[in-house]
């Protein structure tokens, strides 16, 4: 009897450290969403024919972070319109399209001359721009005075967002991960009706989540799913209606989130897993080994799971992850899609812009079908 209670008080020890270890993470805010979501994806009927994998790159892109001056700003500009060409320009999708990257542009650090250089790269067919935001203590019109101005200029002055209905649409990403004022301290945002603003400027979707281990982290995880704001308490988002075949839109925005998940193959210390968000920067796993954890979180349009969504991001102008991408990880990154994700028979790789990755989730909602390469302007035309 005492061995079994000392057994039994051992194994109580363990799952104590285990889950110490996740909530240290955040993990616990998030975990059982995760066990529910694998269940749902192992539950999915066989998809007849292949699988469409849309490959969506967003970049929280800020030439000055750092501390950078405008010079250095101004050479990381010119590092990415080089490099990413040279190394995107390799590949291409079952369209014959090369990798799109979106360029979500800090408004805070807006420099005519950089978007300039952006633009031309955005015109030759590698990305689109869309808006990224810090900001603190906020009110709700100085964030609509920022995002008037700043769409005004992207689109008067170079060209870079589309025109509809008389509107100026734009995909947004919040700096500091903290959307609808969603981290605990209070602090990077300060407004609780966001969504709302957003909609109202013009937002049709956000792209900033996964945030993981940050605490604004939603307990909503691997979804496109519509939040409704509720303008006097923060995180509206934390739970929505998720986006289906034959739905409406709801709520005020459209939340697109990318993979997270537990990386089971490679633990720390052998005992906790790693976290899957995303974030494509410096890391010890493997790119390869990455993409089939992506894969497996299924992230698609309820009733349409045979269009399959991607969506991954970086802050790709600073030095420590423009390094690591163009000294051969973003080559190897695109040659791991294209094996992967592109034999023709069980996937077939399209290579999608965050508008684009927008506009075939809305196709599979008006109930499309087919080729998602049909409706990469399906609803939010181009620039250009």
């Amino acid at each position: 009897m005492m061995l079994l209670a000392l057994l039994g008080l051992l194994l109580l020890l363990a799952v104590a450290v285990f889950w110490a270890g996740l909530a240290h993470r955040q993990i616990h805010t998030w975990f059982w969403a995760y066990v529910r979501h694998q269940r749902r994806v192992g539950a999915l009927p066989p998809v007849t024919g292949p699988t469409h994998v849309m490959f969506c790159f967003v970049d929280h892109y800020e030439p000055l972070a750092a501390g950078a001056d405008d010079e250095l700003g101004m050479r990381r500009v010119d590092r990415w319109a080089t490099e990413y060409r040279k190394v995107a320009g390799a590949f291409r999708d079952a369209d014959g399209c090369h990798p799109i990257h979106s360029f979500f542009y800090p408004e805070e650090e807006y420099r005519p001359q950089y978007l300039d250089v952006v633009g031309a790269l955005c015109r030759d067919g590698f990305g689109e721009v869309e808006i990224h935001l810090h900001h603190d203590h906020d009110t709700p019109a100085g964030l609509t005075d920022k995002l008037s101005r700043f769409t005004t200029t992207l689109k008067s002055r170079h060209g870079l967002l589309p025109t509809l209905n008389g509107g100026t649409p734009f995909a947004f990403i919040h700096g500091n991960w903290a959307l609808d004022n969603s981290r605990g301290d209070g602090r990077w945002c300060g407004i609780d009706n966001e969504l709302i603003v957003l909609r109202e400027a013009g937002c049709y979707a956000d792209f900033t989540l996964p945030s993981a281990p940050s605490d604004t982290q939603t307990r909503t995880i691997n979804a496109i799913y519509y939040a409704e704001d509720d303008p006097h308490r923060p995180k509206s988002h934390d739970a929505g209606i998720e986006m289906k075949v034959g739905g409406q839109p709801s709520g005020d925005l459209l939340i697109f989130q990318g993979p997270l998940a537990l990386h089971w193959r490679h633990r720390k210390f052998g005992i906790w897993p790693r976290i899957e968000n995303s974030d494509i920067s410096p890391t010890d796993i493997p790119i390869a080994d990455r993409i089939p954890v992506w894969l497996e979180q299924h992230i698609h349009v309820a009733g349409r799971p045979e269009w399959l969504f991607i969506k991954v991001h970086t802050h790709g102008a600073i030095e420590e992850n423009a390094d690591f991408l163009f000294d051969g990880e973003l080559r190897k990154l695109f040659e791991g899609l294209q094996q992967q994700c592109n034999d023709g028979k069980k996937y077939q790789l399209h290579y999608v812009s965050a508008r684009e990755a927008y506009n075939i989730a809305k196709a599979a909602e008006a109930g499309k079908s087919g080729n998602p390469n049909d409706y990469r302007d399906f609803v939010i035309p181009r620039a250009f």
